[in-house]
């Protein structure tokens, strides 16, 4: 199950449960989508991957227990090991390969 983390591991921008500004790679690292945009040019910092869209995790339990209410979203804040100037380097290097050829 997604943790869903609170925030952009490069500009620590709140990226609450139901954000449709989060965006997360294979490996579920969690960015803002202006950082992806604008930053990382869709290679994720940590494993050279690609992003999409986190999915939002429904709000009213359709089926019992399933819900944000029964599996809360985490609020352990992570930031990246990497400087803004090293993830955009490293996203160059990378940006003219299709994500899912990397």
């Amino acid at each position: 199950m997604l943790a869903l983390r609170p925030n952009c591991e490069c500009c620590d921008r709140d990226l609450p449960a139901n954000s449709p500004e989060a965006m997360i790679c294979s490996y579920e690292c969690t960015f803002c989508s202006a950082c992806v945009e604008q930053v990382l040019l869709n290679v994720c910092p940590n494993c050279g991957g690609g992003f999409c869209s986190r999915p939002i995790r429904p709000h009213i339990a359709r089926r019992a227990g399933v819900s944000i209410a029964f599996q809360p979203a985490t609020k352990k804040r992570v930031y990246s090991k990497y400087s803004r100037e090293e993830m955009r380097a490293f996203a160059a290097t990378l940006q003219a390969i299709a994500p899912q050829v990397r």
